[in-house]
């Protein structure tokens, strides 16, 4: 049976990577969208997005994931100067430096979390302090975007069970407070990893599908192939159908 060609989708979904410096998000990426791992510990520098082709039930949905890409130290300190060393870096810092990154960024996190419906909240089951600065995570996502997007909270380095920091219930109950998915995931081992996107992918297709339905039950019947709008400025949308997106 002939598959889709990849531009031929019926929504495109966007979905954003958040947590610590270091906790896996480019490797989860690489392993969901090619399959691939690297051993290698390096920033990705710039903005970073893959994509790939999934189906739930009879759709078929393109997700277009996003990684901080190398911003999240930046965004941190400027979102919270809790860290003494953050401190002293802003202490020192001459103003005019500081206006400009302030300004960065707001324009950095406006751009990375625009349109976005679903988001992956990540952090090193191995490292404590990571998943303490989950919550920090949550407040800029739902600061910046709807209240329906669907996030998932994902205890990565689940391979380093050994090195456990974070217990598997902490983290889980702690999901649940913040009305959250929640899985443990190793891109190492390729763990759970389709599993967690997949289930925040079917999500996000059940709130799009829900919205749309609560749309044309309320509006006048659209003329057949036009768009549903569920966020004016969303990138993630139906696709209209005809058109050939990238």
């Amino acid at each position: 049976m002939a598959y889709r060609a990849d531009d031929d989708y019926d929504y495109l979904f966007k979905v954003v990577l958040i947590g610590d410096s270091g906790v896996g998000k480019s490797n989860l990426l690489s392993r969901f969208s090619r399959n691939e791992f690297s051993l290698e510990s390096k920033s990705t520098i710039g903005v970073e997005f893959a994509t790939r082709t999934i189906r739930v039930d009879d759709k078929v949905i393109k997700a277009q994931i996003w990684d901080t890409a190398g911003q999240e130290r930046l965004i941190g300190v400027l979102s919270s100067s809790s860290n003494f060393g953050e401190l002293l870096w802003l202490k020192s810092t001459p103003i005019e430096k500081l206006i400009s990154s302030q300004k960065r960024y707001r324009a950095i996190t406006s751009a990375y979390y625009r349109g976005a419906v679903g988001a992956l909240v990540i952090y090193d089951i191995s490292r404590n302090m990571t998943f303490d600065n989950v919550e920090r995570w949550l407040k800029e996502l739902r600061d910046h975007t709807d209240s329906t997007i669907v996030i998932m909270l994902v205890g990565n380095k689940a391979d380093l069970r050994h090195l456990r920091a974070v217990l598997t219930e902490t983290a889980k109950s702690f999901a649940e407070r913040e009305n959250t998915f929640f899985m443990e995931t190793s891109a190492l081992e390729s763990m759970n990893v389709d599993t967690a996107f997949t289930e925040v992918l079917t999500e996000i297709h059940r709130v799009t599908s829900k919205k749309a339905l609560d749309a044309s039950d309320n509006a006048v019947t659209l003329p057949k192939g036009q768009t549903i709008n569920i966020n004016s400025d969303d990138v993630s949308a139906i696709k209209k159908a005809g058109c050939c997106s990238s």
